[in-house]
């Protein structure tokens, strides 16, 4: 299992999962994803990007709200994360995705927030908790 949703009042609150830390960092974004959109979509955009962070969670909040970011602005709606590198306090990705016009979408996500966050190690795998504001 990649990610699932947890019981939250108001907001969306999820768990993901990963035996790397740059697993659980992608399948948050797709936890994300799936509230806006649930089909596939198709990689007909590349994006390159880079974030930074004071610590992991920073990072984590940073990148999820970078891609946040491209779908509000230049409507870039994530199909797959095919690069990512976490070294120290930054994170560089190469996604694939779509224009969002072209799909209809469902929930509109306000904000990531740092609310119950956590980015937890255990033997062989990390557990991100996330809550999204929408």
């Amino acid at each position: 299992m990649r990610y699932e949703y947890l019981e939250h009042t108001a907001d969306i609150k999820f768990q993901a999962f990963g035996k790397t830390m740059k697993e659980a960092f992608s399948n948050s974004a797709y936890a994300m994803m799936n509230v806006i959109f649930e089909e596939k979509v198709r990689e007909k955009i590349i994006k390159k990007i880079k974030i930074n962070g004071i610590d992991e969670k920073s990072l984590l909040y940073n990148f999820l709200e970078e891609i946040l970011f491209l779908l509000n602005t230049e409507f870039f709606l994530l199909s797959r994360i095919k690069k990512i590198e976490i070294k120290s306090k930054e994170l560089t990705a190469e996604l694939t995705g779509d224009n969002s016009k072209e799909y209809k979408l469902g929930l509109d996500i306000k904000a990531v927030t740092y609310n119950d966050m956590f980015i937890k190690k255990e033997k062989d795998k990390f557990t991100i908790q996330v809550v999204i504001d929408i």
